[in-house]
């Protein structure tokens, strides 16, 4: 299939709302040759084409992991290349799809989870860019809804971010500690239930508005 032909069709089924009934569709499509235009939906400015190619990777790259496993490294590597400070660029949309991929394919998580977390920890591969710190949040969030115990090396650092100034790492690390079930975090989660900031949350293949508090309320009951 031609790339260009390849890519628009791409982006018509990233642009559907119901996307639950979508995704499935990805599976009769050539996995290697739709990871190309899927990079580069990666970094769209609209949020549902995005948010959609993030999960879409993660479908295509966990069946691939199936079939061939060093196919699906490649992907892999390749999402770790862009957060690498050599690769140029800044990496939109990376610690997101590796979350993703890494929470629909276990054979992949044993592997790459540890790198995913690495980027929360000071020692480790620190992100410092704020808003590949927000993909990060998400992504380690994701992971967690498969596994809560194989991002607990990340918890403590997580748990930082909820004093941050932007209102995304509120939303998103309470999310993470309502998942871990982080009992420490309690406190710091309370005192965000007030504030009615209203971010964009992606949950259940859904874009939506949530507010800081929504996300602090769900994530105590999470851990009750």
């Amino acid at each position: 299939m031609v790339f260009r032909t390849l890519k628009k069709e791409v982006f018509n089924l990233l642009n559907c709302e119901d996307f639950a009934d979508i995704l499935p569709r990805f599976s009769h499509m050539p996995a290697k040759q739709v990871i190309n235009p899927l990079f580069s939906f990666l970094y769209h400015t609209d949020d549902v084409v995005r948010w959609h190619a993030v999960s879409a990777m993660g479908f295509v790259t966990a069946e691939l992991a199936e079939k061939d496993m060093e196919s699906a490294r490649i992907i892999m590597r390749r999402l770790i290349w862009n957060l690498n400070d050599e690769s140029g660029g800044i990496g939109w949309g990376s610690p997101e799809a590796m979350g993703d991929i890494l929470a629909r394919s276990p054979l992949l998580s044993r592997e790459f989870a540890k790198i995913l977390v690495s980027y929360s920890l000071p020692h480790g591969n620190f992100l410092e860019h704020e808003v590949l710190q927000r993909g990060l949040l998400w992504g380690l969030y994701r992971l967690s809804e498969s596994d809560p115990l194989i991002t607990q090396d990340a918890t403590p650092h997580v748990r930082a971010f909820l004093s941050s100034k932007d209102p995304y790492h509120l939303g998103l690390a309470a999310s993470y500690a309502g998942c871990v079930k982080d009992v420490d975090a309690i406190g710091s989660i309370e005192q965000l239930t007030g504030i009615q900031t209203i971010i964009s949350y992606y949950t259940n293949l859904r874009v939506r508005p949530a507010t800081i508090s929504e996300l602090a309320h769900a994530a105590l009951a999470a851990m009750h």
